[in-house]
């Protein structure tokens, strides 16, 4: 058991979604949950022995969250990025091995600790930049074999770290050349039944898939969610990032817990997101890399009531970004969401995203994953960029 004091607490209201800061509080963590919250002078008499910690008028928040990465992964696509810049196009790059099929080439040849080392790093800036949960997808081995090292991988990271892990299953990525002329065979042999085998090793929390020209139709999605559903495994999809193909409603209408990117989602598909409760999922820095003009519906969102969260999408190619900090700060930037919105969507709305239902708001009962911080204001937390005014990070209930 350990107290906290003199602590202001960033709390959300559960119906606008807006973050205000408390007077100074006590909190009490016992067990690794938030046992009891209030004034110093009505501290229950059982906790008056506990060992008090004064956070000399700090402001905690929840611990943020990453809701989708794709963290685990072999090689880089530097030399991609810079071809670009040099004026190659999509062709040419993908002549000289680029692509996400280097991703998936490198990955392949990877050994599990390979991955892991390469993988710590990119864990290792956001931990220190208060994130306590994170999820990480498959999707760059597009075989059995390699899309579940990935995951282990993924596993292994929440053994050596003290942060919380999702796993999400996203063999449904992109057609390997092996398969180039035989989709309905890499859906029913990798995607099906690796589904299969990385839920009967308990790899899978979740199950996604990129529904897109350049990927798979909404039929072949639904194949995939009707799967996992049959597994009792939730989904999630990346849908609407290039155009507007509805599979944002197809997978509110699976019951998803999120639909991600969405910068051409329409109103069918968010009247679907809302009736459903399906979170949606922003990603300002793909948006940014890819220099995309299409900026995602948030005022609709907003309207329609539903919830946003932010995530890094940290990957090789579309979004190589480690830095939760400067995803909040490209939201506001960018898209113009509120301080208060880009904190609610790495927080609360994020752990929607992932099916945590203990985490993401300072509350009695829930896990005590916390972020302490030297500011003055939330807003500091969107405003600032490439600053990180971390304090201390709590783990269940323990200083990490």
């Amino acid at each position: 058991m350990q107290l906290l004091g003199n602590a202001k607490l960033a709390v959300i209201d559960g119906k606008s979604g807006h973050y205000t800061v408390t007077d100074p509080s006590t909190l009490v963590m016992e067990g690794g949950r938030i046992a009891w919250i209030g004034d110093a002078a009505a501290l229950p008499k059982r906790f008056a022995a506990a060992p008090c910690r004064d956070l000399g008028g700090r402001i905690v928040t929840p611990g943020l969250i990453d809701c989708h990465s794709h963290i685990v992964f072999g090689g880089d696509r530097a030399r991609e990025f810079e071809m670009r810049l040099e004026g190659a196009g999509y062709e040419e790059i993908a002549r000289a091995g680029g692509g996400i099929l280097s991703t998936v080439k490198h990955t392949r040849e990877a050994d599990e600790a390979s991955l892991l080392a390469s993988a710590l790093p990119r864990v290792d800036a956001l931990l220190a930049e208060g994130v306590t949960a994170l999820e990480i997808k498959s999707g760059y081995g597009l075989d059995i074999e390699t899309e579940m090292k990935m995951l282990r991988v993924a596993r292994r990271i929440g053994q050596e770290r003290r942060v919380s892990i999702r796993t999400t299953w996203l063999a449904a990525h992109a057609l390997p050349p092996e398969y180039s002329d035989d989709r309905a065979g890499y859906l029913r042999d990798v995607v099906i039944k690796g589904m299969d085998r990385a839920h009967a090793e308990g790899l899978i929390d979740a199950v996604d898939g990129f529904c897109e020209g350049i990927a798979f139709t909404q039929g072949e999605i639904a194949q995939v969610f009707d799967h996992a559903a049959r597994l009792g495994l939730p989904v999630k999809l990346h849908a609407e990032q290039l155009s507007d193909l509805g599979g944002a409603a197809m997978a509110a209408k699976h019951g998803a817990l999120s639909a991600d990117h969405l910068e051409y989602l329409g109103a069918d598909g968010i009247g679907a997101m809302a009736a459903s409760g399906t979170v949606a999922v922003l990603l300002p820095g793909a948006f940014y890399t890819l220099r995309e003009t299409q900026l995602p519906p948030v005022q609709a969102l907003r309207d329609a009531g539903v919830p946003m969260a932010l995530a890094t999408d940290c990957n090789p190619g579309s979004s190589p970004l480690s830095s939760l900090l400067l995803t909040m700060n490209m939201a506001a930037t960018l898209f113009r969401m509120t301080p208060s919105e880009c904190l609610a969507g790495v927080t609360a709305h994020a752990a929607r995203a992932i099916g945590m239902g203990d985490r993401g708001v300072i509350a009695v009962g829930n896990r005590a994953d916390l972020a302490i911080w030297d500011i003055t204001h939330l807003a500091e937390l969107s405003y600032r960029i490439g600053f990180n005014p971390l304090h201390a990070r709590i783990y269940g209930g323990e200083f990490a």
